[in-house]
């Protein structure tokens, strides 16, 4: 656990660690809160669904555009200035919906609340990476305690919104997502942020002209396809083999992946090499994925699936550590929100597909295929690791 004391000793990394997380469980609950919400006030699913759907995409695209702003001015006056307006839009959005406004007024509230969501997640990480700047094999067992931390978002947050409806409504859950991003900012961690020195601020496409950084990104791409292919692909494969309650082995199935991602970050945060290669640990992905399909049960497939979920952390991990590694400090606010944006659009693609794939006879087979062929392709580009860029360097791309 030394490894660890070492992260926590950092000035400010307690709160970063524990509340940042906190945070960021408006994430795994503003998406369900709202459609539960509007569904209740409207009656129908489509025009809630379609709320949520223009709320990601306006968050998707503007968050570049603050993590821009936060590299300029600092993470945690965005983040007040975000973690203010945001409940504020909220609170429109819930109340359009609950009047029954007329749809073009309930998409244009969901438009500025996607657009003012705080860009927390970028924020943390950029933070991580300037508290261990000196040291990179502390920053990857921060990172790999992070992506851990992270994964109870989506595990912790649907299971909120579902105690805030039986208790209270949907609106509760809202409110209280949006509320501990003012405690995050003005944390010290955040408030030490300075400006870094001899680095030009990014102008134009940004990151986008860092060598090594659009490779990235097509790492993130093939991830977020899988991930988000997969989620729909183990439930399609439990609906057609399991008998009994197949969506109930479905959720588990998919919670026992989580667990084996989890316990694998903790384990390589602890033995953090900072040189390990993002192209090994992607292809150990993609065959993970590509070997569930010849699964021939629920208990083989939830097997592998555990045994699977153990490349996921450690490549995430690696795959935010290049990212500070690769794009100069003066964008690395910017950067981190480029591989968010990339890879929740990867994920609604990877649904999407996948949707269609999983409803020809045998589809859950080519559904984990195509998963696994997806992370394939990301590791065949994937930057070598720590191949820093200086300005000058960058300016010559």
């Amino acid at each position: 656990m030394r490894q660890y004391l070492s992260v926590w000793r950092l000035p400010g990394a307690p709160l970063l660690l524990v509340v940042g997380v906190i945070a960021r469980l408006g994430i795994g609950m503003v998406s369900l809160s709202l459609l539960l919400l509007l569904q209740q006030a409207q009656g129908r699913y489509a025009q809630a669904a379609l709320a949520c759907s223009v709320y990601a995409v306006a968050s998707a695209a503007a968050s570049p555009i603050v993590g821009r702003l936060a590299d300029r001015i600092g993470p945690a006056p965005v983040l007040v200035a975000t973690g203010l307006t945001y409940p504020c839009c909220l609170v429109f959005l819930i109340f359009a919906g609950l009047r029954e406004w007329p749809s073009a007024a309930v998409l244009g509230a969901a438009v500025l609340a996607g657009v003012t969501f705080p860009p927390m997640t970028a924020a943390v990480r950029g933070t991580w990476n300037a508290l261990t700047a000196d040291d990179p094999a502390v920053r990857v067992t921060a990172l790999a305690a992070e992506t851990a931390l992270f994964e109870l978002v989506f595990v912790v947050g649907p299971m909120l919104v579902a105690l805030c409806v039986a208790l209270w409504q949907p609106a509760v859950a809202l409110a209280a997502a949006a509320v501990v991003t003012l405690v995050v900012a003005r944390g010290r961690a955040m408030r030490s942020w300075r400006r870094a020195e001899g680095h030009a601020p990014a102008r134009g496409l940004g990151p986008l002209r860092v060598r090594g950084f659009v490779p990235l990104l097509v790492t993130a791409f093939g991830v977020g396809f899988a991930f988000g292919g997969t989620g729909v692909a183990v439930p399609a494969y439990a609906t057609e083999y399991v008998a009994d309650d197949p969506q109930s082995v479905g959720g588990i199935l998919l919670g026992v992946w989580g667990i084996g991602s989890a316990v694998a970050g903790v384990w390589f945060g602890s033995r953090a090499r900072p040189g390990v290669r993002l192209r090994w640990l992607l292809a150990a992905v993609a065959a993970s994925l590509a070997v569930l399909a010849a699964m021939p049960n629920a208990l083989a497939l939830g097997l592998a699936l555990m045994l699977g979920g153990a490349t996921i952390a450690p490549a995430l991990t690696v795959q935010n550590a290049m990212v500070g590694q690769i794009v100069p400090r003066s964008m690395l606010n910017e950067a981190y929100t480029w591989l968010v944006t990339t890879s929740i659009g990867a994920s609604a693609a990877g649904v999407a597909v996948t949707g269609l794939v999983v409803d020809r006879p045998g589809g859950a087979v080519w559904a984990f295929l195509l998963a696994g062929a997806a992370v394939a392709a990301g590791a065949l580009v994937a930057p070598a690791p720590f191949t820093h860029t200086s300005d000058r360097e960058t300016a010559a791309v």
